[in-house]
């Protein structure tokens, strides 16, 4: 994992990732330039590590997590916009976009802090 954890203002940790892991020819701009950031920086796959599989979809991640014990959980507040997952014997949840173009390395390294040495976060 490369790059800081820093708190936002409202006490929320995010991940803000090494900008020395760019592209060459993009140092000029800024590493707090927004959008262009998240494209200059090398992109991120989630690997199921037992069968070497990349998660390309949420019904490959589905799969993996009912077989590792989580359950979908139906909030009516976030059914619009959150993939949720909990499992019975914990208290934790894992939240997603609906939209899995917006699953990011923030969601894969929350997936990896939950179900240890089951998934990776690697470089593309």
């Amino acid at each position: 994992m490369s790059g800081v954890w820093v708190f936002n203002k409202n006490g929320v940790m995010r991940l803000v990732e090494n900008p020395y892991n760019q592209s060459a020819g993009d140092s000029s701009e800024s590493s707090s330039s927004g959008g262009n950031q998240q494209q200059r920086l090398r992109r991120k796959i989630l690997v199921h590590l037992p069968t070497n599989e990349v998660v390309s979809s949420y019904g490959a991640l589905e799969r993996i997590l009912k077989g590792l014990g989580w359950e979908r959980y139906y909030n009516e507040d976030n059914v619009d916009h959150l993939l949720q997952f909990h499992k019975r014997t914990s208290i934790d949840l894992i939240s997603l976009p609906r939209d899995f173009s917006k699953f990011n390395s923030i969601h894969m390294y929350d997936i990896v802090v939950k179900n240890p040495n089951v998934f990776h976060v690697r470089d593309m």
